[in-house]
């Protein structure tokens, strides 16, 4: 389907729901994605308000299975031979969600809680943000193998963000967070007074490396 016949269909399309008309099955898994990236979110805040460990674990399930519907999207739009030029846009923002913003969120629930902690973390997400951005737009010159898809990722893809929550998921079954035994390495404090804002945890420049990972031109990572 051309461009321009994608755009004749939303601008023909008029009256109540009409966007949700025009979505495909393959939107529809997409935003499931984003349904799962939202939920993380929410069950991280009730950790944070009623300190139940059950909320955490569920928070750190969630961009789990936000991956699940993130690959079977491009599944369901080659069996149904069906997309829209809405899936591209869902699906980064969706990833976003999923894999920025609530892996981010975990990270400061679990004891990156620091200034210099959430200036890192917020550093992660707009790097997320950056490298979907840059895969929209550029993801027609990347060299193509003889199916038609994209040989490599420039930098990490966004879901690699899930090998952090896995480690997060790790020291949470240790007792390695806030309010238990806390985080490993513990803080380093870059100036002022120790509990002050040059303050910042060890792992936060892991945090850091890999934002800087996933916006590399440079780091050419295979597609499976």
């Amino acid at each position: 389907m051309s461009k321009e016949h994608a755009l004749k269909q939303y601008e023909d399309t008029e009256g109540h729901f009409s966007l949700v008309r025009n979505f495909r099955l393959a939107d529809l898994v997409t935003i499931m994605n984003g349904v799962c990236g939202s939920f993380s979110i929410f069950s991280s805040a009730r950790y944070l308000l009623t300190n139940d460990i059950d909320y955490l674990w569920t928070a750190l399930t969630f961009p789990l299975a936000g991956l699940m519907f993130d690959f079977l999207d491009g599944k369901v739009a080659r069996w149904r031979k069906s997309s829209s030029m809405l899936g591209q846009e869902l699906d980064s923002l969706a990833d976003l969600i999923s894999f920025g913003v609530a892996p981010a969120l975990l990270a400061f629930v679990v004891g990156l809680r620091t200034y210099l902690d959430t200036v890192v973390l917020t550093g992660f997400i707009c790097c997320g943000l950056a490298r979907l951005a840059r895969f929209n737009a550029t993801v027609a010159l990347v060299p193509k193998n003889t199916a038609g898809k994209s040989k490599y990722f420039e930098g990490l893809p966004i879901p690699s963000s899930l090998v952090l929550v896995g480690v997060l998921s790790y020291w949470t079954k240790q007792g390695w967070i806030a309010g238990q035994q806390g985080i490993p390495y513990g803080t380093v404090t870059l100036w002022g007074q120790v509990g002050g804002r040059g303050e910042m945890h060890w792992v936060s420049v892991f945090f850091g490396c890999w934002a800087a990972a996933m916006v590399s031109k440079t780091l050419r990572v295979p597609k499976l």
